[in-house]
């Protein structure tokens, strides 16, 4: 199994840039950093082009930050690399993690061993909630496919396949990378996920978010919590009665 690493990392988030060189030094993998798509510096007729709006349930009910742009845009870039390369599979990396090597190691190992089946696998920085399929485990490492796809794009495994049908699935897309690959009823594509991975989150160490939401009103901030709650109350619901393989992976 050839797997080729990318470590996105926004060129002009230069506080992350050693912390984006030792990911790569220390994921055990050949690969190189990957400049990530700019959000900010993408011009009104380049975000209408990418974006829509309500592609499938549940319509995702807030307007995408720039920068959530950008990160999908990242994101497809690679999956349409790795078309064009040798590699088996991409190991994705964003340049806010921090790899715990020992733990991280049998991890990758055990993605490696069932990325060909599973198409795509993340490495999940908090543990699991709801039902979920134990397909294997290595060392602490425990690998699952659950019911509710996770959230958070720190780390992931994807395969040349999973990759092309994710691109093909996204062109345009209507919510952040991690919701739409949470999606598995559209996707027809249901992620596992491996946990403990020995990737964390160090946003805060390393200069925090590229993706920024300023101060809401309190009469905003309810009424997206509302809308939130709605919203995850159909991604439950659609999790439960999607006809994507339960043991993960593309259906023949």
């Amino acid at each position: 199994m050839q797997v080729h690493a990318f470590i996105l990392h926004l060129v002009r988030a230069t506080a992350r840039r050693q912390n984006a060189q030792d990911l790569l030094e220390t994921c055990g993998l050949d690969g190189a950093l990957w400049p990530a798509v700019d959000g900010a510096a993408l011009s009104s007729t380049e975000l209408s082009a990418t974006v829509g709006a309500e592609l499938f349930a549940p319509p995702y009910p807030f307007p995408l930050k720039t920068g959530e742009i950008g990160c999908f845009l990242s994101h497809r870039q690679i999956w349409a690399e790795l078309q064009t390369r040798e590699a088996d599979a991409a190991l994705i990396i964003e340049d806010d993690a921090r790899l715990d090597p020992e733990i991280f190691d049998d991890a990758v190992d055990l993605a490696c061993g069932h990325i060909g089946t599973l198409g795509y696998i993340q490495f999940q920085t908090r543990p699991h909630k709801g039902p979920a399929q134990l397909v294997d485990t290595a060392g602490e490492c425990k690998l699952l496919v659950p019911e509710r796809g996770g959230l958070r794009t720190t780390a992931q495994m994807v395969s040349r396949a999973a990759a092309a049908h994710l691109l093909a699935c996204s062109d345009p897309f209507d919510r952040p990378v991690d919701t739409f690959i949470q999606s598995h009823w559209h996707t027809g594509l249901r992620p596992a996920m491996i946990f403990p991975s020995g990737v964390s989150d160090a946003t805060d160490d390393v200069a925090g978010s590229t993706i920024q939401a300023g101060a809401k009103p309190v009469l905003e901030k309810l009424t997206r919590e509302i809308a939130r709650a709605r919203y995850r109350k159909g991604v439950a619901r659609l999790s439960r009665n999607s006809t994507a393989p339960r043991g993960g992976g593309l259906a023949p």
